[in-house]
């Protein structure tokens, strides 16, 4: 075991906002790439502001030494990358026209990748941590070092302690079956994903129902969408958001069930304002709609599903005029939407978007877009869903050799599935773990591996999360920057940015795709897959990790296939040759992985499991008269927590002002930009407000992921307010989702003095 005292003092630094040129020169820069960047990349400033290159005049060259395909990582959509190169410098990042999620486009943020890889406040070297946590004090260390370190603190609590009190956890990524591999050959069932913050109710819902974690959208010939709080045209999915765009210019008619007015919202035929927590309301009255005046697919319905008659009654009792109650949106216009989207059939869809109301009936809002979205038939019809193929459909790879996993009898902290007995147990309930972390039950964890995640900044109540680390004895982050969790680490992993690494291939159905390195890795940090293989060899678990390196990786994943790795590289993608389909122009017959075989409008398991089988009204809860529902969702500038201290980004989006409907903020006596206090059972902070009528008078809003606490981001340190400091945690019972929206403040001018 190595102890920090031994490390080479001379290495010691104390990370601080104020990074000057000198400094950021000292931290590795000298090097050949160093000089390149800083003599003809102009967007790394020092903390005053002056060029650090000094020559404002530079322009980018308009001819480039190479071009390679990769993969973008600056949010989860993984669009294709075109990166342009010259002397070893990355300049500017396109789509690729091959990949389909990219189509040879990129969103603001796939462009602003550069700023990334080239951030000065990039993780330069293995830390660390030598004063008290958050106090900013760390010693450099080598790799080796480090990561003897890291497996002596890993061992000695597997030992002590056992492996289950050692928690993993990641965001969804292309390296996650080996950041899964290393937890299950440890032996730990404790693994955090941010799912349960997005969209387990959506997966939940749609397992229960059709077999599957979310059917694929066809734009192309689609007449009628309803999409219920997404907002595609700032949310990341870029691919589908041209398809959106696309369907709307073809003439496609679009509702929009929204608190705010989005810029999907904009370019709607129709927005509904509906109340918080209620579009569960609306759907089961266009359920009723539908069905009672006989507009569903009978034929689709008697051949493809069980439980109509079940939910037939069920939904007898949810008029429009009692769901208009509820919602707040007019009885006939829900009729209206209803008969619409049933004589568009089967050429439609309702979105099953991700979130919905964000309460903790949105398992049920869920059910009910699934089966609204069955009754009227549109399964493989054009414009409307099909089985999409997903990740690692179709393709068959090669596999790294491994032995068995140990086995694991001790109960997971999310409580999946001991009290979680519906959610999948590759989702979990991320929030579950902090809050078991503090209670110590069943058992008290002792250190957390994190990787590629912030939850610090994305769990609700940072306080509390702030309270759990404190329960640790070690944790350890993994990441590109020092973010707001490594800040409050043990010890810091620089990894190697997504335009420097191989991580595994993507497979989408007969295709696959190459994440590679565009330029050698800064500095010293390392790709996931080096640190995962050093990290198991230490902890006694090389026999998991069978690869030389990261290239030995790839060509061990395409040996099945006719082509290497260098072709691979040049191409950046594989496409297998297909079977011709021996498929007639008779009847389809449709078959899901259901326990009955077919979409489940009823539910056994849910039935067995002491839920209701049919999607039921449940109230949610409701704001008092002087409180606002605190809503949160996404921007086209940032991507959740990891994208602030992109400079490129942060000039456009540097703040999160709340958004507050005039006739409230009147009544506070706020005008905007004026400076207000906001207040929940979570917390209390003070921001700017922007008043506006693109919001229902009884909510607010408020872009996640500002209000960093690291001082090691320089660009993102004290810019905003973190709505983790407001949102209180509450769980959907059936699915483990978190209820963001279900949180209430209150809101009152500050003093101006």
């Amino acid at each position: 075991m190595t102890d920090t005292k031994n490390l080479p003092p001379a290495e010691d630094s104390t990370l601080n906002p104020s990074l000057s040129r000198r400094q950021f020169m000292g931290l590795g820069l000298g090097t050949a790439a160093g000089a390149a960047l800083l003599g003809k990349y102009t967007l790394l400033q020092s903390a005053d502001g002056q060029k650090t290159a000094g020559k404002r005049g530079h322009y980018p060259p308009t001819s480039f030494d190479r071009e390679v395909y990769t993969m973008c990582e600056m949010c989860v959509w993984r669009c294709g990358v075109k990166a342009k190169v010259k002397d070893n410098v990355v300049y500017k990042l396109d789509g690729n026209p091959f990949h389909p999620h990219s189509r040879g486009m990129l969103c603001p943020r796939g462009q602003a990748g550069v700023a990334t890889l080239y951030d000065p406040d990039r993780l330069k070297y293995p830390l660390i941590r030598k004063g008290a946590r958050g106090e900013g004090k760390w010693v450099r260390a080598s790799w080796e070092e480090a990561l003897d370190y890291v497996a002596s603190r890993m061992l000695e609590i597997k030992d002590t302690y056992g492996p289950e009190a050692m928690v993993f956890s990641t965001t969804h990524n292309l390296i996650q079956t080996q950041f899964e591999n290393l937890l299950k050959a440890y032996g730990s069932p404790n693994y955090g994903t941010q799912r349960s913050l997005c969209f387990n109710a959506m997966i939940t819902s749609n397992l229960l129902t059709y077999g599957m974690e979310e059917p694929g959208r066809e734009y192309s010939q689609v007449k009628y969408i309803i999409l219920t709080g997404r907002n595609l045209l700032d949310a990341i999915s870029n691919s589908e958001t041209q398809d959106l765009v696309a369907a709307l210019s073809r003439g496609a008619k679009l509702v929009v069930l929204d608190q705010r007015f989005t810029k999907t919202a904009a370019k709607a035929d129709m927005w509904l304002p509906v109340k918080p927590g209620t579009d569960l309301a609306f759907y089961l009255a266009m359920l009723n709609v539908i069905i009672t005046e006989g507009r569903y697919n009978e034929r689709f319905v008697e051949e493809n599903t069980v439980g109509f008659e079940e939910l037939k009654a069920t939904v007898q009792q949810y008029t429009p005029e009692w769901a208009a109650s509820k919602c707040e949106i007019p009885a006939e216009t829900i009729r209206q939407i209803a008969r619409e989207f049933a004589a568009e059939a089967p050429h439609v869809f309702a979105h099953p978007g991700w979130r919905t109301s964000n309460f903790t009936n949105s398992f049920q809002t869920s059910r009910a877009v699934a089966i609204l979205n069955a009754i009227v038939g549109n399964w493989e019809q054009p414009g409307g869903f099909f089985a999409a193929a997903g990740e690692g459909g179709g393709l068959e790879l090669g596999s790294v050799p491994q032995p068995p996993y140990p086995r694991v009898s001790a109960l997971r902290l999310d409580g999946v599935p001991w009290k979680y007995p519906l959610v999948p147990l590759k989702l979990g309930v991320f929030q579950e773990i902090r809050d078991n972390i503090l209670s110590g039950e069943p058992y008290q964890a002792h250190g957390w591996f994190i990787y590629r995640q912030n939850p610090v900044n994305s769990l609700p109540e940072r306080r509390k999360t702030m309270e759990a680390l404190s329960k640790l004895d070690f944790i350890v982050t993994t990441d590109i920057s020092m973010n707001d969790t490594a800040w409050f680490s043990d010890v810091v992993l620089p990894e190697a940015s997504y335009l420097e690494r191989y991580d595994p291939l993507h497979v989408m159905g007969n295709t696959l795709f190459l994440r590679q390195p565009v330029v050698e890795p800064l500095f010293e940090s390392k790709p996931g897959l080096w640190i995962f293989k050093e990290l198991g060899t230490r902890l006694g678990l090389a026999d998991f990790f069978q690869y030389e390196d990261e290239e030995d990786y790839i060509r061990q994943q395409i040996a099945p296939l006719d082509i290497s790795l260098e072709e691979l590289k040049t191409r950046g993608y594989y496409t297998a040759p297909t079977e011709a389909g021996s498929a007639g122009a008779g009847e389809q017959k449709f078959t899901f992985n259901t326990p009955s075989g077919k979409i489940e409008l009823a539910s056994e398991v849910l039935r067995n499991s002491g839920f209701n089988a049919v999607p039921q009204w449940e109230i949610p809860t409701l704001n008092q008269q002087d409180e606002f529902y605190l809503l949160s969702g996404k921007v086209a500038q940032h991507t959740q927590f990891a994208t602030h201290n992109n400079r490129l980004l942060h000039e456009r989006q540097p703040g999160n002002p709340l958004w507050i409907n005039p006739e409230p903020a009147a009544q506070r006596k706020l005008k905007d930009g004026d400076m207000a206090w906001v207040e929940s059972a979570g917390g209390k902070v003070k921001t700017p407000v922007h008043v506006t009528e693109r919001i229902r008078p009884d909510s607010v809003f408020m872009v996640p992921g500002f209000g960093h606490t690291s001082k090691g981001l320089t660009t993102a340190y004290g810019a905003g307010v973190s709505d983790s400091d407001l949102h209180v945690t509450f769980t959907d019972p059936i699915s483990g989702s978190q209820a963001l929206s279900q949180t209430c403040v209150k809101i009152y001018k500050a003093d101006e003095s």
